[in-house]
């Protein structure tokens, strides 16, 4: 099964008041597993970027202004996400942006029925916890020390990891394992001493008996 693991950076909180996106970055998975497969573009606005945005991510307009149109990579990306579900934290979020951009050009907007929402996933599963990414990420011991300024395809590597410890993660299996083999090293392998069957001498008289009785015996011709 392929997912894909996907993440925006972006100008604002809403693409209605003229937000864009300006990075986009993604983690192929298949069977849950990354691939080693990723998509990460940089993307000029074509608007300012304001100062909350830049210190979230920190995204200039200099660094900007060289890099391509939403409209230069759209096919690229739309073609690495194929039909695949998408894992997002908080894909409303992410998804109006990119339909927002689709849409601008034409392309058909990608279906919320697509998206496995982690923060949705952590929230049922830790009630009352705090869902953010950072806090997933200390729950479940990933290294985020690096992680001063956002970066779409750096939370998209993230969160894969975060997702995979949602499902059920692949330590306590592994643990288990560990367990169940430690303890069979540990117990001395049971041997068994050959038990030695004989007939008694009334059997082989009896046996004897019942072999005179039948006409052209087999084991009489093999004796």
């Amino acid at each position: 099964m392929r997912e894909v693991v996907l993440d925006t950076e972006t100008t604002g909180l809403d693409p209605s008041g003229g937000h864009r996106i300006v990075e986009v970055g993604c983690v192929e998975l298949l069977n849950h597993a990354p691939t080693g497969r990723t998509y990460q573009a940089y993307i000029n606005p074509q608007r300012s970027m304001p100062p909350e945005a830049f210190n979230v991510h920190g995204l200039s307009d200099a660094f900007l202004a060289e890099k391509p149109l939403f409209a230069e990579i759209a096919e690229e990306f739309a073609t690495f996400l194929g039909d695949s579900p998408l894992v997002i934290h908080n894909a409303s979020f992410d998804l109006g942006f990119i339909n927002a951009e689709f849409v601008r050009l034409g392309y058909p907007q990608v279906t919320t029925d697509r998206a496995i929402d982690t923060v949705h996933l952590a929230r049922k599963k830790f009630p009352g916890s705090p869902a953010n990414l950072d806090a997933l990420c200390r729950r479940f011991q990933v290294d985020i020390s690096d992680r001063n300024l956002h970066g779409a395809l750096k939370d998209a590597r993230l969160l894969s990891v975060v997702y995979l410890e949602l499902l059920g993660g692949r330590q306590p299996g592994l643990e288990l394992i560990s367990a169940v083999g430690r303890a069979a090293a540990a117990t001395p392998p049971r041997t068994h001493q050959p038990r030695l069957v004989k007939p008694t001498a009334e059997e082989e008289r009896a046996h004897a008996e019942f072999l005179d009785r039948l006409t052209d015996s087999i084991w009489k011709q093999v004796l």
